[in-house]
C-alpha cells in the first residue's frame, strides 16, 4: 500500500504534503523534503524498525511506502479518526463492537485488515469519503529518501 502527496516550490522551499495523513513539511531542496516527509511519518509512528519510502515520480507526485504496512494503516486509521473527533468507544459502537479494543487492534497495528475489513473500518473513521485503489504512478524502483 502507497499513499499519495504532492511536492512543488514555494518560494525558495520544497513544500510536500500527503493529504490523507494530513500531513506536510517543506525542505530546502526537493530531496530534502522527501527526507522531511519520510521523518514526520515515521516519528508519528514512532516503531522500531519502521521505515518509510518515497517514491518519486516527474513532477509534482509522489508517494510513499513503508516497511510495515499494518503500522503504516494504524497511522491511517488514528489520523482519520482524530480528524473526525471520534473517541475508541465511538468507533467500537459505530462498528457494532461492545468493545474498543477489537478496533483498537488495527490502530496499534496488531492486526492488519483485509481490503473488505478496510474499507469498513475507514467509511466509520471517514464517513464521507472512500478511498480509491488505483495501479502506482511510480516507477517499481524506488527514490529513497534516505540517502
Amino acid at each position: 500500500m502507497r499513499f499519495v502527496g504532492n511536492v512543488f516550490k514555494a518560494g525558495k522551499f520544497w513544500a510536500i504534503e500527503i493529504p490523507i495523513l494530513d500531513i506536510a513539511t517543506q525542505g530546502r531542496t526537493k530531496k530534502e523534503a522527501y527526507e522531511m516527509i519520510a521523518d514526520a511519518v515515521e516519528s508519528l509512528v514512532d516503531k522500531k524498525g519502521f521505515e518509510v519510502r518515497v517514491h518519486g515520480t516527474k513532477g509534482r507526485i509522489f508517494e510513499i511506502g513503508a516497511s510495515d504496512q499494518g503500522a503504516l494503516t494504524a497511522l491511517l486509521l488514528r489520523r482519520m479518526r482524530q480528524r473526525a473527533g471520534l473517541s475508541l468507544e465511538e468507533v467500537a459502537e459505530r462498528l457494532g463492537s461492545k468493545s474498543p479494543n477489537s478496533y483498537a487492534r488495527y490502530e496499534q497495528g496488531r492486526s492488519v485488515p483485509s481490503v473488505v475489513k478496510f474499507a469498513e473500518l475507514f467509511s466509520v473513521v471517514a464517513p464521507n469519503k472512500e478511498f480509491v485503489i488505483m495501479e502506482s504512478r511510480a516507477r517499481y524502483g524506488r527514490l529513497s529518501a534516505r540517502p
